[in-house]
């Protein structure tokens, strides 16, 4: 597959970046597969997991407005240890963790854009973070993590966040892309419909059953 490809239908044609893409070696005990492409005949052999993969153009961004006692910034080195903390105590139903070396290894990327990384505190916690790598080439922004403390939540902060984001991607960016797993019980697509994200693509992340 060719960039122009690619840009024309990016959540359609890839369940990735391209970027990404022409790095990764797909594990011959797993598929991808687009839903379009997907019946249940194959769940016989594969276990499935469904994935949401959606795009924003960049024309138009709501503003980002928080209450008073919170604040966005962007995320510093030295504050490496609180996002690892806040990743892994927001990501505990799903029992996902990092440790340090892994996201500063984020950092050592050629995507890295640490403009791109921002937090909102309330006075001296991360309660609610968002990283975003950006391809040159591809004129892609990527949410790779969103995440708020679970305490926090309902209270607007992971729109806020994600708002003040899209602001620092206009002019940038031609366009940026998530995706997230469909059944995931803090429904992260919703967010990301409510700020003007747009598509249906979903793709199926196909792994052998061992028998």
């Amino acid at each position: 597959m060719i960039l122009q490809e690619y840009l024309e239908n990016p959540c359609g044609l890839l369940s990735i970046p391209f970027g990404k893409a022409q790095k990764t070696n797909i594990p011959e005990h797993m598929k991808i597969i687009h839903n379009n492409d997907f019946s249940e005949d194959i769940l016989c052999e594969y276990n499935d997991t469904e994935y949401f993969r959606i795009k924003h153009n960049l024309k138009k961004v709501d503003k980002s407005v928080l209450p008073s006692e919170f604040c966005i910034t962007t995320i510093t080195e030295s504050q490496t240890s609180q996002l690892v903390e806040l990743i892994n105590n927001s990501y505990t139903h799903l029992g996902i963790k990092v440790d340090i070396e892994q996201v500063k290894g984020w950092t050592s990327t050629e995507v890295y854009a640490p403009d791109l990384w921002t937090s909102v505190y309330k006075g001296s916690i991360m309660i609610g973070a968002i990283v975003v790598d950006y391809d040159n080439v591809a004129k892609e922004a990527i949410i790779e993590w969103m995440q708020v403390l679970p305490e926090y939540r309902g209270m607007g902060i992971a729109s806020a966040i994600l708002n003040d984001s899209l602001q620092r991607m206009q002019g940038r960016a031609d366009f940026v892309t998530v995706s997230g797993m469909v059944n995931n019980i803090t429904k992260p697509e919703m967010i990301y419909r409510k700020c003007g994200f747009i598509g249906d693509d979903i793709w199926h992340i196909l792994s052998r059953k061992i028998i």
